[in-house]
């Protein structure tokens, strides 16, 4: 979504700004309690995208993914061909008795993230641990051999 700038934002509203549709912005200044929904119901039938942290060791490659209420139950991990997918669901409890929600600000519901791992791993060597709400993955890295060098005769 393109954002118009508008000098009559003040910065502690670029939070909810970021929330408005074009048409919105040439209202008078908001304050950061009004948001706009301007979802697309079409939307919901595309599942959340995970946010991951990837990084490496001397001996690892690391994905760190912040699952908090999910049930290790509820993910599906799985590697092929050096792409990793991470799926699950993230349910919000029993809500059915909300007759009005004022602010829903938490996503709840099917989350995936595939991602193409930077370097070579093992596929076989790999230890995923769901701790405090984070799923950290961890796979042993294909060393990588040093050129060998050939003596021209």
């Amino acid at each position: 979504m393109a954002r118009k700038q508008n000098d009559d934002l003040l910065i502690e509203d670029e939070l909810a700004a970021a929330f408005l549709n074009d048409d919105d912005l040439s209202q008078a200044p908001i304050s950061t309690a009004q948001v706009v929904d301007d979802s697309d119901p079409a939307e919901d039938d595309f599942p959340g995208q995970l946010a991951v942290d990837v990084y490496e060791t001397e001996e690892k490659l690391v994905v760190k993914a912040r699952t908090a209420g999910v049930n290790k139950e509820d993910l599906d991990v799985s590697i092929s061909d050096g792409i990793l997918t991470i799926s699950g669901t993230l349910s919000s409890g029993d809500d059915s008795a909300a007759i009005n929600w004022h602010i829903q600000e938490c996503y709840w519901g099917e989350f995936s993230r595939t991602l193409a791992l930077p370097v070579a791993v093992k596929e076989d060597e790999v230890e995923a641990v769901l701790k405090d709400g984070v799923l950290s993955i961890g796979f042993s890295k294909v060393k990588q051999e040093q050129a060998k060098k050939i003596q021209v005769l």
